[in-house]
């Protein structure tokens, strides 16, 4: 038989499923247990693909639907690669017939494929392994050592080593070699708080291998045999049997009646989904006909045409793209890249133009001025000059210190740099459910058609009524238990026993059982069909059969009424849901005053949704309960709950339903979320709404949690009018993006809007740029998908978008936001795709909100500190020395000294600075404009402290200079011709002067720039406020003194030393001291009088 294989396509569209189970729980089937792990840690080395796999699986599928319509499929941050998305949309193994695959793979049904076949296809496709990703270790550490200044200042550092040698020969000069390794001492340590800051990455391969089965049973030749499951090719037929996990792509061609699988491998949920032969969904994700790689089968058999092997599977491309590790980046490390590409823009400029100024000029005019070795020196300590390396340790140590503040306030941040993202949000989306709402339900009311009932007034209503009234009253407390998920747990006789459930059917269940014995209700029926409730259909449906079988004689168990015709052997179809998608499947409604129901009529069904709209105004959340009698003859004597095409049967019965009651259940807001949206919205940040809930109740939600100011002037979808013309459609863009920045006021913008999901898809591109300036805006009755757009429309338009959420269909949505949030009762899969945790209350994000903001404020005051003496007042010797011949007044030892010694410790204590007052009333920073580094910024370092300490501290080196004999007027247009006073050893100690000269004059930089809006008397450097600002400022002088006066150390060390080995040091140290660091002791008034200067700075 042939061989040939042709390359086939799966089309995907969103998932449909979203139980309310608990999706992080253990499944065991046989010896094999899948467990999710809770991962909660800064940095985890390793992160289960039970929690990593499900949010690639959630987001291809997201991607891929939207590809199909009006979004890309690649995403602004490029998490999810198109090339993925395209490959996968090409196939379709799903749609065809088996038959079709059959002849498409060349294979026989009765015998499967042939030995030599097999040996073919394994050369052809490999084996059915998941390649191990490339390390990248070498790419890693190269990053660390070359990323930021790190390439400028190795290189620098080879520079010196060259002018050492050779092209320092016959005389290479210590102080060279001397540079050179403290530059790399320095690219070293850069290197290591580059590597410290990046640990946080995750890997998920080490255990994808675990996740696979190792042998497996296929038929070959007509027998079955058992081979490893690396060994299996496309066309191999693979038995699949419980407890097995299916070891590659098969397209299901048998099944047994109780064939069902578990994806929650992939899809994060546990929910078992069965087998059948035909495609039940487009979705190859979703569609029961394909088995995917990795899920398990925890009931039946099956027998599977394998179509994929290795990485070209589902869960292979899931994995790669799970380990690829291509987050992208955050928005202060945008801002530290663009003022590295500044700074190293302006130094090889300097650079260039010296080398130039010495080709040209120098060279020429002065040949024994600036030999070869000497202009490389000054292209070096060009480059020493303009890069502020103590930046880098400034900025790591600074998020690891706010990383760790908030994790005393229980926030995890699984990177140091997002903290700072969140402080330049604009935009919050939050979920409702168990993020503003505590996720303890209850039911406060209920209603029989529309007579409204509290819990206990219908437990007196039904002692009191007539026999045929109470039956109907009865009707809506035990539909209540029937049709519910959650359960008790322990025995009946247990005064308080706990509930096992989700908050809605937990609930529901409550009210039930305080009505009557849930235990006793449930004990009658027994279910034989089940659809969990999901975020697509929003309701839950249970088909029953009573137990023991009912007789015509005995009495009918609850819900039935006497008015039932209710025979042997017929069904109870139970269903839960929301209003707006059951009533439209409801013939008759249950009145409290009736013996029988009602028709529903046009008028009945009004007056339903009149209790309806009134509860959700009051924040309640609405579900309607229903029921039917499903005779038996509509269902097939043979029929099996387990056979294919049971469910659609199912669904064509879900119809003519009999409305027992309406329950309005209530989720208290949690007591800290008013004040919280309060500051939120007080910082200039939007405060949206996104939930699956009904518009009214969530509009109700909103206005007690602050987030709608006045709900009776609440817009709705049909007040967004497109432009007519283009240029109001141009200023319509223009005003959308400035909201979304944050550039228009609260009066310029529109207020509030509600709009459903429904509605949204319906929008044009006009319409979403009007919606997306509203200051206030709910987003109900939304999908996982419409979540994700609705992030990536702000995105679009210039916001910065965080985003809440908990659950699985929540995790493309936070990897998709500037910031994803997830709360610490969540899902595990949601915290995985979260950047950031909260571990209990909500209300810890206004302590990260403020630290983010703190962060970026605290980086602003240290580059500011930085620069003048770091960068400005170290290139201004070089240029004098350059332009008018002037010897160079700091030497490039000093110049590192600065930089990593005495600026580090002073630029450090800047970041531990409290907030300042109206921090949080300040809006967030527009990411587009306003710079770490911008032009006001570089003008003060520069122009006004930078200029003021340079001239400072050279007008006091070349006075020391003076006084010693060697006027200023001897030495400027020399270029290397200066009197013989001026020695080796005064040139010392007047760099000395203006060295120290800096290092004072730091310390007013220090106390002026530490507070960017308050006084040095609203917020003083006390032990109170920042304890260490002065010890900081101390330390600087006490380093510079240090190298400066070591051989005043050894003169003292000499009268008390001890040993020789003590005398050997301290005879090298001064020859280490004045001809390797060139620096040596000043007189005292030269640290007196540049305390004068710092202190006209403070002023």
């Amino acid at each position: 038989m042939s061989d040939d294989i042709e390359n086939n396509h799966i089309t995907i569209v969103p998932t449909q499923s979203r139980q309310h189970a608990h999706p992080t729980a253990a499944a065991a089937v046989g010896d094999t247990m899948l467990t999710v792990r809770r991962t909660l840690s800064i940095r985890a080395p390793t992160v289960p693909p039970s929690a990593r796999l499900p949010i690639e699986f959630r987001t291809l599928s997201l991607h891929l639907e939207r590809g199909q319509s009006r979004t890309s499929p690649t995403s602004n941050n490029g998490k999810t690669p198109k090339a993925t998305v395209k490959d996968l949309s090409d196939l379709n193994w799903h749609r065809i017939s088996i038959d079709e695959a059959l002849r498409r793979l060349a294979v026989a049904p009765k015998t499967g494929l042939e030995a030599a076949q097999a040996q073919r296809r394994v050369a052809r496709f490999g084996a059915n392994q998941i390649s191990p990703p490339p390390s990248r270790r070498l790419r890693k550490v190269i990053s660390w050592v070359f990323g930021g200044f790190g390439s400028l200042l190795l290189a620098a550092s080879f520079v010196c080593f060259l002018a050492w040698k050779p092209l320092g020969n016959p005389n290479p000069q210590a102080s060279n070699l001397a540079l050179a390794v403290v530059l790399l001492v320095v690219v070293f340590l850069q290197a290591i708080f580059n590597a410290w800051q990046d640990f946080s990455t995750s890997r998920v391969m080490a255990s994808i291998q675990g996740m696979l089965p190792a042998d497996v049973v296929v038929l070959r030749d007509g027998v079955q045999a058992s081979i490893p499951a690396a060994s299996l090719v496309p066309g191999d037929l693979v038995h699949v049997v419980m407890g097995q996990k299916v070891p590659a792509d098969v397209k299901l061609i048998e099944v047994s009646g109780d064939l069902r699988f578990d994806r929650s491998v992939l899809t994060g949920e546990s929910e078992p989904i069965s087998g059948r032969l035909d495609k039940t969904n487009d979705n190859i994700l979703e569609t029961k006909n394909i088995a995917l790689q990795g899920t398990l089968c925890v009931s039946g058999s099956g027998l599977g045409l394998v179509f994929q092997i290795g990485d070209n599977t589902v869960f292979g491309r899931i994995a790669k793209l799970s380990s690829a590790a291509t987050a992208s980046m955050t928005t202060l490390q945008r801002e530290i890249l663009r003022f590295v590409v500044i700074i190293a823009s302006l130094a090889l400029l300097v650079a260039i133009l010296i080398v130039i100024l010495w080709a040209v000029w120098l060279r020429r005019s002065h040949p024994n001025y600036i030999n070869t070795p000497s202009l490389l020196i000054d292209v070096v300590s060009v480059m020493v000059a303009f890069i502020p390396e103590g930046l880098p340790i400034a900025v790591t140590l600074s998020l690891a210190k706010v990383a760790h503040t908030l994790s005393k306030h229980k926030v995890l941040c699984k990177s140091l740099s997002i903290v700072e993202t969140l402080g330049s949000v604009n935009v919050l989306c939050s979920d409702k459910t168990g993020t503003l709402t505590q996720n303890k339900m209850h039911v406060e009311d209920i209603a029989i058609y529309d007579t409204t009932y509290h819990v206990s007034t219908l437990c007196e209503q039904v002692e009191s009524a007539p026999p045929s009234v109470a039956e109907n009253l009865r009707q809506l407390p035990t539909v209540s238990a029937i049709c519910n998920a959650a359960a008790f747990e322990g025995s009946p006789s247990d005064s308080r026993r706990n509930i096992i459930g989700d908050a809605t059917d937990s609930a529901i269940l409550k009210f039930a059982d305080d009505v009557t014995s849930s235990d006793t209700l449930r004990a009658r029926w027994r279910h034989v069909h089940k659809v969990p409730f999901n975020s697509k259909t929003k309701f839950m449906l249970t088909l029953s059969e009573a137990v023991p079988p009912t007789d015509q004689t005995g009495p009918l168990p609850a819900p039935l009424a006497s008015w039932d015709s209710f025979a042997p052997g017929d069904l109870l179809l139970c269903v839960k849901g929301a209003p707006d998608v059951l009533l439209t499947r409801c013939t008759h409604v249950i009145a409290s005053g009736n013996d029988r129901p009602l028709n529903l009529t046009y008028a009945a069904r009004q007056r339903i949704v009149a209790v309806q709209e009134q509860w959700a105004a009051q924040g309640r959340r609405v579900l309607v309960l229903a029921r039917r009698v499903v005779a038996r003859d509509l269902l097939p004597m043979e029929v099996d709950p387990y056979a294919e095409g049971f469910d659609e049967l199912i669904d064509s019965l879900n119809s003519e339903l009999i409305i027992v009651g309406l329950v309005g259940l209530i989720d208290p807001l949690k007591p800290d979320i008013p004040d919280t949206v309060r500051i939120c919205r007080g910082a200039g940040i939007r405060f949206f709404v996104v939930t699956g809930d009904h518009p009214a109740t969530a509009v109700a939600i909103a206005a007690q949690a602050g987030i709608i100011s006045n709900p009776a002037t609440v817009h709705r979808a049909s007040d967004l009018v497109d432009r007519i013309s283009a240029q109001e459609t141009e200023k319509e863009k223009d005003e959308a993006e400035a909201m979304a920045t944050g550039e228009l006021s609260e009066q310029e913008a529109p207020q509030s809007i509600v709009i459903t999901g429904a509605e949204l898809e319906t929008l044009t591109s006009e319409q979403e740029d009007i919606l997306c300036a509203y200051r206030e805006v709910v987003f109900a009755r939304t999908t996982p998908e419409q979540k994700l757009r609705i992030v990536r429309s702000l995105q679009a338009r210039g916001g910065v978008v965080g985003v809440t959420g908990d659950g699985v269909n929540d995790a493309p949505a936070l990897r998709a936001a500037d910031c994803g949030i997830a709360m610490g009762s969540g899902s595990d899969v949601a915290r995985e795709a979260a950047d950031m945790v909260l571990l209990e209350d909500f209300s810890a994000i206004v302590v990260a909100l403020e630290y983010g903001r703190l962060v970026y404020d605290n980086l602003k005051k240290t580059i500011l500190y930085l620069l003048p003496a770091g960068s400005f007042s170290e290139l201004m010797p070089i240029l004098l020395n350059v332009l008018i011949g002037v010897p160079q007044m700091l030497s490039n030892i000093q110049m590192i000294l600065i930089c990593v010694a005495t600026d580090v410790l002073p630029a450090l204590s800047m970041c531990l600075e409290p907030p300042e007052s109206g921090l949080l009333s300040r809006p967030p920073r527009n990411v587009r404009k306003e710079r770490l580094a911008n032009s006001r910024l570089l003008l003060q370092a520069y122009g006004l402290l930078g200029i003021i300490e340079s001239l400072c501290a050279m007008a006091m080196s070349f006075w020391y200079l003076q006084r010693n004999g060697v006027p200023f007027s001897s030495l400027a247009l020399q270029f290397g011709n200066y009197p013989a006073a001026l020695t080796n050893d005064l040139l010392y100690e007047a760099q000395s002067v203006y060295f120290f000269t800096l290092v004072v004059m730091q310390w007013g930089n220090l106390l002026s720039t530490r507070t960017r809006r308050s006084s040095i008397f609203q917020q003083p450097p006390t032990w109170g406020v920042n304890r260490a600002v002065i010890p900081a400022a101390i330390c600087a002088l006490l380093i510079g003194l240090f190298f400066c006066y070591v051989p005043v150390l050894y003169v003292l060390s000499v009268l008390w030393a001890c040993s020789r080995l003590v005398e050997l040091i301290y005879v090298v140290s001064p020859l280490l001291s004045h001809h390797v660091f060139q620096t040596s002791n000043i007189p005292a008034e030269h640290f007196f009088i540049p305390m004068a200067f710092a202190l006209a700075l403070i002023v």
